[in-house]
């Protein structure tokens, strides 16, 4: 396909510009510079920034700092992504993973008029087009328009295997979802109350479902509220 052909050519004339490569070398490392601080802190479970909970952005930040090991989990992706754009061997699958979430915070930042990254973050988002553009040659068989050889020969053969270990994983699935928890928040006060009758421990249950929905407590005191509460009246009996 011709312009399959030109862009292998293109992308061939940029890779034999050793400027075009020290640029690509600083939006790794640029890049990195900015994840690795902010994904320590929301690992270490820190508050992002002290921005008043009334602010746009803030509120936004207060609301994701209790989401738990959620909160945690996003800076180990942003960690993961920069250790991986130091390295050149890595830096391809960096970019791909650190892309999505740079994408996220440009747009938040754009529709909360944040001005703290209303202009660093387009910004990433353009180093990190480049990285991409600069592993076009990793990342062409993944486009729509690059097409590959097909098989020459098709089996016929059913899987039989390889459906039963979906269709475990699938039932493993729910079955590990659906009592990992020992309380849930539900979605309306009387969803949450309906969980306390078939709860060992009814009053702490209403405790927590109260604590929720009432006093829009975040679920992790929410959560402590319910543990001390479990205590108290075991303590009682």
């Amino acid at each position: 396909m011709d312009v399959i052909y030109k862009l292998d050519k293109l992308h061939l004339e940029a890779k034999q510009n050793k400027w075009l490569n020290y640029f690509s070398i600083f939006c790794r490392f640029a890049l990195a510079a900015g994840f690795l601080p902010s994904g320590y802190v929301k690992i270490i479970g820190e508050r992002f920034t002290d921005l008043h909970n009334n602010q746009p952005m803030g509120h936004y930040l207060e609301a994701l700092h209790h989401t738990g090991y959620y909160y945690t989990f996003i800076g180990i992706l942003q960690m993961t992504a920069a250790v991986l754009l130091l390295f050149r061997r890595t830096a391809t699958l960096g970019a791909v993973l650190y892309f999505p979430i740079i994408l996220n915070i440009c747009i938040l930042s754009v529709a909360v008029r944040f001005e703290g990254s209303l202009l660093s973050s387009p910004l990433m988002v353009l180093a990190n087009l480049y990285l991409l553009c600069w592993n076009y040659d990793k990342l062409k068989f993944i486009l729509p328009f690059y097409k590959t050889p097909k098989p020459a020969i098709v089996s016929n053969k059913f899987p039989k295997a390889f459906f039963a270990g979906a269709a475990a994983a699938v039932i493993i699935l729910v079955l590990v979802i659906t009592n990992v928890f020992t309380i849930m928040p539900r979605n309306t006060l009387g969803d949450c109350e309906r969980q306390c009758k078939n709860s060992k421990n009814p009053d702490a249950c209403k405790v927590f479902c109260e604590g929720i929905h009432n006093d829009g407590k975040p679920l992790d005191k929410s959560l402590d509220e319910y543990d001390r509460a479990v205590k108290s009246n075991t303590q009682t009996k």
